[in-house]
């Protein structure tokens, strides 16, 4: 994790809501990206809490990885949801023989997307999917959950970091 600490910049103090919004999301994601650096394949797959053997690092990048896709594009845009998406609620992160690398690359490639979705659309606009209730809120709504759910899950990252190989550092 020596990732130089200016390539992780905070949001202007003072800038329009999508900026600052948008700003903190990406800042979240490449924590994320960040944790994983240097994290061998064997402990990017290794159970260190028992109670919770699905929370790995590459259990969690999965995660991330699919929650972008269903807030976005299945919530927000009702295109088609992954296979088995709802019907196991932990399908995301049984991620046995994906390596760390593809994972990673993966979900840049969904940020990327993501972030041209927001780009082209009002925070005010309403997601289209009416599967659950959830996916009917604001895309402002959505970004703020994709905020909230990301850096949950980079304090995680934090945690399972330290747990697996002692390495340490917030941003």
């Amino acid at each position: 994790m020596s990732q130089p600490i200016e390539e992780r910049r905070r949001p202007p103090f003072v800038a329009d809501e999508r900026t600052q919004i948008v700003g903190w999301l990406d800042l979240q994601r490449e924590i994320v990206r960040w944790k994983c650096t240097g994290v061998s394949e064997a402990d990017a797959h290794r159970v260190v809490i028992p109670t919770s053997p699905l929370m790995t690092v590459a259990g969690i990048v999965s995660h991330l990885c699919s929650v972008e896709n269903t807030w976005f594009e299945v919530a927000f845009l009702d295109r088609p949801k992954a296979e088995a998406q709802f019907d196991d609620p932990d399908s995301d992160m049984r991620v046995e023989g994906v390596s760390l690398t593809q994972l990673l690359e993966s979900y840049q490639r969904q940020c990327v997307v993501s972030n041209e979705i927001i780009a082209a659309h009002s925070l005010d606009e309403a997601g289209r999917y009416t599967g659950w209730p959830a996916g009917r809120a604001s895309l402002r709504w959505m970004l703020h959950h994709m905020l909230e759910e990301t850096a949950r899950h980079a304090g995680h990252l934090d945690l399972l970091r330290e747990l697996l190989d002692g390495e340490k550092g917030y941003y």
